[in-house]
């Protein structure tokens, strides 16, 4: 939602080296600019290296998704062991990884063991001599439980969204994207990403004064020293994410569950948009955004997703017993901002045939959970300049008009057919709140209370708290915002979420915590009870 901050363009010097393999995943200290790719996109010839990491993805009981990029071609090798030892490995040969894909590439894990801590390590081999392997970088993760028998196991994850926004970019003198590290250390069994995982809009600047007169420095690169517009652009704006260590030690323990909003492309953005912004030459945002779902596609790992772009964003992840994720796309589809106040909408912010999945896979969940990832909140006042509105709700507090049709169907669906444990988690406006929905405080009133949490960003400016919108009865027990718009990642804390489900009882417990880990509001929840 938040837009951009200051444009400052920096010099350009170059990253000396690339770390190799599994010494601690650490690229060299940066300060100052980098180049386009820090690892040149080049075609070299030598032991490949995966200096930007490893990553997995849509880890499921016995599946998952293995992510590495090569800093020239190179064959994928993936070999899995119940222990870091790597005894009796098992090898799983991936894909040839060139500048088609950006040097990325996804490895697919199968008949892996049920709720198992499952070690890995990527191995890229030239591939005109195998022989020719550069250091293996490795990472772990842990299956899903298994969904039949005996007593569930716990699940616990955690969620936030929003990383570099606003111009806050990697700053070597605060130490990175620190609030990855505080994640990190609870060592939960995934992380969903809420969206915004780049702001493709936003340059980051060589430097930026704070009110107080303090200096922010930021690592830059030669993509990131304006809007993006290229695919090349859109890559190098991923990859510079991955020059922070923390991030990179992150991805390498932790599996993700990776959705998109609208700064992977341009703040706001709807099909068939064209821009009204004289720092973009392409106007066109949908040209726009299927480079950026390309470059989205290379790197990150999703299953319904292919390299090409080819899929989609939307899709369910099946946690064990007790959890289902049903992890929505909420811009693809969408029909264009607008005052919003129609009284028929088809089309809505999800599209007809998301709608149709998402009743259908929420109708068949056996899960005791059903967490519905949202890349945006639903009765938060999300505006879109003057007139617009960007997200579901549009400040009319009476029945259902606009987008909050389709949102009305959806919750009328999941009461009819008694549809139990769902829960609603975004981040998307920069700052944290929870929200408690009723039909006794509601305009429209054909559903069951439910629960939606709000907490980002990761890594961006804050923002002030926008309005509660009526019609769906929302009433708001927290909220932690500043009270002014951007404010830098050094002047107010970053969030993030953390569900844990207790398998015993089946109790969900949501924290909302902020950077240091510390906890801010505690929320628990029963299972099948109903208006809670």
């Amino acid at each position: 939602m938040a837009q951009g901050a200051g444009r400052g363009f920096g010099r350009r010097s170059l990253l000396h080296g690339a770390a190799a393999g599994s010494a601690g995943l650490v690229l060299p200290a940066v300060t100052g600019a980098v180049p386009a790719g820090a690892a040149p996109a080049l075609v070299r010839r030598g032991r490949p290296r995966a200096s930007w990491g490893v990553q997995a993805g849509d880890v499921t009981a016995s599946s998952g998704l293995v992510w590495a990029r090569s800093d020239r071609p190179a064959r994928m090798v993936v070999q899995t062991a119940a222990t870091e030892a790597f005894r009796n490995a098992r090898t799983w040969h991936g894909p040839l990884l060139g500048p088609g894909t950006d040097f990325t590439g996804v490895t697919a894990l199968h008949g892996l063991p049920a709720g198992e801590q499952v070690h890995y390590r990527v191995l890229l081999a030239d591939p005109d001599h195998p022989g020719h392997a550069g250091e293996p970088v490795t990472g772990t993760f842990r299956t899903a439980p298994d969904r039949r028998g005996g007593r569930p196991a716990g699940v616990r994850f955690l969620w936030s969204g929003d990383l570099a926004g606003q111009g806050w970019g990697i700053n070597p003198e605060r130490g990175g994207y620190r609030v990855y590290e505080d994640m990190r250390r609870l060592d939960p069994d995934f992380f969903l990403c809420s969206g915004d995982n780049i702001y493709a809009d936003n340059p980051i600047p060589e430097r930026v004064t704070l009110p107080d007169g303090r200096i922010w420095r930021n690592v830059t690169t030669e993509e990131k020293s304006k809007v993006a517009e290229t695919l090349a652009e859109f890559r190098g704006a991923f990859r510079y994410n991955l020059l922070d260590a923390n991030l990179r030690r992150f991805n390498a323990q932790v599996p993700t569950i990776t959705q998109w909003d609208d700064h992977e492309v341009h703040n706001n953005w709807y099909p068939g948009q064209v821009l009204d912004d004289d720092r973009y030459r392409v106007k066109d945002v949908d040209v726009l955004s299927r480079r950026a779902l390309r470059a989205f596609s290379e790197y990150f790992p999703l299953r319904t997703l292919r390299p090409d772009a080819h899929g989609r964003v939307y899709r369910v992840l099946r946690h064990g017993p007790l959890l289902d994720v049903f992890v929505l796309d909420m811009r693809r589809y969408r029909n264009a901002n607008s005052p919003d106040r129609q009284t028929d909408d088809p089309q809505g912010i999800l599209g007809a045939e998301q709608l149709r999945w998402l009743k259908r896979e929420l109708s068949h969940s056996r899960a005791v959970w059903k967490v519905i990832a949202a890349d945006m909140p639903l009765g938060l006042v999300v505006t879109d300049g003057p007139t617009d509105f960007e997200a579901v709700a549009q400040g009319d507090p009476g029945a259902p008009l606009g987008r909050e049709l389709q949102i009305a169907e959806l919750l009328r669906h999941i009461k009819h057919r008694r549809i139990t444990g769902t829960l609603w988690l975004t981040a998307d406006v920069h700052y944290t709140s929870a929200q408690h929905y009723a039909p006794e405080r509601a305009a429209f009133t054909d559903f069951e209370p439910f629960w939606e949490f709000v907490s980002g960003p990761l890594h961006a400016g804050g923002f002030p708290a926008v309005k509660l919108d009526g019609t769906f009865g929302p009433e708001q027990p927290f909220v932690k915002a500043p009270d002014r718009a951007n404010v830098s990642p050094a002047e107010s804390p970053q969030f993030f979420g953390e569900v844990e489900i207790d398998g015993g009882s089946g109790e969900l417990t949501v924290r909302l915590r902020q950077e240091g880990g510390g906890i801010l509001f505690t929320k628990t929840l029963q299972p099948g009870r109903v208006g809670q």
